[in-house]
């Protein structure tokens, strides 16, 4: 898989890039909206790329793909997941990269692919309402609000914004 923008490249990902995974992993917004993707150390980033990688093949998913720069930096990551009412878009560029307008290119870019790949006609963006970023991110890229306020997220009762894309 290779998608390439005006000035990203998202490819599948290999072993040699656990230790940018566990780099792009310890900002503080990731430990803040996505605790569970915060990899301590190189070895815990090598177990998940190598559990990521071994997915591709799979129809279940997830499929999680890293997000390069066209000179070569890894700044972070698209996904499909699974949820119960189908598949979730995820994304995360590590903060040192942000507010250059990267998560919405790659968002942009990954959606139609990837639900040309799987077949399917909607994608849902749930994250925290406190999110600011990934809710822009998610209007900007078309989707539609379906609800606000108190929901399941990672586990536990919190304020979310849940969206659709029908593509």
């Amino acid at each position: 898989m290779l998608i390439e923008t005006e000035r990203l490249i998202i490819r599948e990902f290999d072993i040699d890039m656990a230790q940018a995974v566990h780099e792009n992993s310890l900002d503080e917004d990731n430990r803040r909206f996505v605790p569970d993707e915060v990899f301590e150390t190189v070895e815990e980033a090598r177990e998940t790329v190598e559990f990521l990688m071994s997915q591709y093949g799979s129809e279940d998913g997830p499929l999680v793909y890293p997000v390069f720069t066209k000179v070569g930096d890894n700044i972070g990551y698209v996904q499909l997941a699974p949820i119960d009412e189908g598949w979730e878009i995820g994304y995360h560029i590590a903060k040192k990269y942000t507010g250059n307008g990267y998560a919405t290119e790659a968002v942009s870019a990954f959606m139609p692919y990837i639900a040309e790949r799987k077949g399917i006609k909607e994608i849902y963006g749930i994250c925290l309402a406190e999110n600011i970023a990934s809710v822009k991110v998610m209007e900007k890229c078309g989707f539609t609000n379906l609800f606000e306020g108190v929901g399941d997220y990672q586990g536990e009762k919190c304020e979310i914004v849940k969206n659709v894309l029908k593509l």
